[in-house]
């Protein structure tokens, strides 16, 4: 995961990017996580925690 282009850290579930943005200022919620404008998904979407399916590029 990438915050203004810093590599924080690899996350595993919401909880775990929520915490992230947490350690980095802003506070937004596991359940908010998914929805919020402020998060740009690539590959697959919020949902989906497995290994990238082929042919995605990180």
């Amino acid at each position: 995961m990438r915050v203004n282009g810093e590599i924080l850290g690899l996350a595993y579930s919401l909880a775990d990017v929520a915490e992230f943005l947490r350690r980095a200022g802003l506070e937004v919620d596991s359940t908010e996580v998914a929805v919020s404008p402020l998060i740009d998904w690539r590959g697959v979407g919020p949902e989906y925690w497995g290994p990238e399916p082929e042919g995605t590029v990180p």
